[in-house]
């Protein structure tokens, strides 16, 4: 059966809840974490507070929506890698599934990285460095030398440093994105190229 024009409009638009969480990460971006209140974010969507309450009861509950989608998205990518073979060919497909969770959550990071004081009052960075060093784990070999672990946390955090604190350049995020992925890959085929030659 054919969805009907106004079916498929529905289902293209942002629920309330994600109206919200884009209002709001805008928002906090714009004025900061501590300047912006839930008053604001309601005004911004003009809806009254009690309708902004059914979904979030606090803006720390709403800041909070942000880590657990994130943190799904590279949860899947860590449980893939589970289950697959430790060697290059799955090193490099991981680094490059986190570069899509980075592309689909760059408001957010962009968040994170001009809100550290309250993320740390939230404890939410302890979230993120969690699953950070989960697909870390996943890059290295058990008693892999200091430099090829320091390398593949070079590779994650080059991924999520070139494009969220890059200064902006006449280079299209396309391009910055293509050319960190390439450097994180090249970490990468350092190690394996030193393992092999070990």
């Amino acid at each position: 059966m054919t969805e009907s024009p106004r079916e498929a409009r529905e289902q293209s638009q942002p629920s309330t809840r994600e109206r919200i969480q884009q209002t709001a990460i805008a928002l906090f971006s714009e004025h900061g974490y501590e300047h912006t209140s839930l008053r604001e974010i309601a005004e911004h969507l003009g809806v009254t507070k009690a309708a902004l309450y059914y979904h979030f009861k606090t803006k720390e509950d709403i800041a909070a929506s942000f880590f657990e989608s994130y943190a799904v998205d590279l949860d899947r990518i860590c449980e893939w890698g589970d289950t697959r073979p430790r060697d290059l060919e799955t090193r490099t497909e991981l680094l490059r599934r986190y570069a899509e969770v980075i592309r689909a959550h760059v408001p957010v990071l962009k968040f994170m990285q001009n809100n550290q004081a309250a993320l740390t009052r939230l404890d939410r960075m302890s979230v993120f460095r969690m699953r950070q060093r989960r697909l870390h784990a996943l890059l290295v070999e058990a008693g892999d030398p200091l430099l090829r672990r320091l390398r593949a946390w070079d590779a994650i955090t080059t991924l999520y440093a070139n494009w969220i604190t890059f200064p902006r350049s006449d280079d299209s995020e396309q391009e910055i994105r293509e050319a960190a992925l390439q450097i994180s890959i090249g970490m990468i085929e350092s190690n394996d190229a030193e393992r092999s030659g070990s």
